[in-house]
């Protein structure tokens, strides 16, 4: 029995394989670029909500995750609130999906950040007397 698993043993160490030749090498050289890409960078961008449909470069640049956006709501804000609150909403439920953070600053901007950051909220409002 022993001398069955030997004889197998030698003819599956004896046999050759036909690997391509990329694999006959015993290591594979990387290059520079190949390293690091562009999209490994993050991005802080600011976009401009004029109308709802303006809201879509927003949502995909945030869906590819590389995104911090600071949204501009003042245009919307002048037009059309019932436009408003259906934009910032489907920034809200975008949000929520990749898991990221949502804030509100000033009067007319809201940053949107991906699962990777978050906005920094004090807990303590101060109120500004005039």
């Amino acid at each position: 029995m022993a001398n069955l698993f030997s004889k197998l043993k030698d003819k599956i160490s004896n046999q050759n394989y036909n690997f391509p030749d990329e694999f006959k090498e015993d290591y594979v050289e990387v290059g520079l670029d190949q390293i690091g890409s562009k999209k490994s960078k993050i991005l802080i961008r600011p976009f401009v909500i004029e109308d709802f449909p303006d809201i879509k470069p927003a949502l995909d640049a945030l869906r590819e995750g590389y995104t911090i956006a600071l949204v501009n709501i003042r245009p919307l804000k002048e037009k059309d609130l019932v436009e408003l609150k259906r934009a910032i909403n489907k920034l809200k439920k975008t949000c929520d999906a990749i898991e990221g953070d949502i804030a509100g600053f000033g009067e007319d901007w809201i940053v949107v950040t991906p699962n990777f950051a978050q906005v920094h909220r004090t807990t303590q409002v101060e109120n500004i007397e005039e």
